[in-house]
């Protein structure tokens, strides 16, 4: 498994990750209020100038992270345009990939352990009160890191298909997609079994 979080050093790795978090927040709470595809087009294009200031490399590694988010996008236009509505198919992709493109700026300058611990703080109350947070603690660490690991996985199966036929690959590659994602959560649980299983932490008095 490897990190979301990118190598190349920026001034937004130092700042906490509860401020990220909370800057990211206000953001999609702005976009989602206002239908301006002038602005949802301005804040973008901002989103876009983070990605490139820090270099080539940074930003070569944050649009490949965003191709993901380029079929969706594809789907929403087509939808809107043959139901007559284009200005608002074009806010939401605008919307989406704003949003997607600021979440992801977020998961590339913090490092998981911050997140980690900034999701434990935020389940304080709910583990006051008795609920099992650390299930909740473990899957979204889990979920960030095997991301680009499914997405490296999709990318090859879709080369070897392309090296084998010249037809597109579509919806073929899901199952052996899902086979692979299924061994994958087998080994992880095997390995989380052999260190004790998960289990609660202990808590200090």
């Amino acid at each position: 498994m490897i990190s979301l979080t990118s190598p190349v050093e920026t001034r937004a790795h130092r700042w906490p990750a509860g401020l990220k978090l909370g800057l990211l927040c206000l953001a999609s709470t702005g976009l989602l209020l206002t239908a301006d595809p002038v602005l949802h087009g301005a804040v973008l294009l901002a989103a876009l100038t983070l990605y490139a200031a820090p270099g080539r490399v940074f930003l070569r590694t944050g649009l490949g992270r965003l191709r993901i988010v380029l079929p969706f996008v594809a789907i929403v236009l087509a939808w809107h345009a043959v139901t007559g509505e284009l200005r608002a198919g074009i806010v939401i992709a605008l919307r989406m990939t704003t949003l997607v493109a600021l979440a992801n700026l977020v998961t590339m300058t913090t490092p998981l352990g911050d997140m980690t611990d900034l999701i434990r703080w935020l389940l304080t109350p709910l583990r006051r009160i008795g609920l099992p947070t650390h299930l909740l603690e473990l899957a979204i660490p889990l979920v960030i890191r095997f991301t680009p690991v499914l997405i490296g996985r999709a990318d090859m199966l879709a080369d070897a298909w392309r090296a084998r036929s010249r037809r597109r690959p579509g919806w073929r590659l899901i199952l052996p997609l899902m086979l692979q994602a299924l061994d994958d959560a087998d080994r992880v649980g095997d390995a989380l079994r052999a260190r004790g299983g998960v289990t609660e932490p202990q808590r200090q008095e």
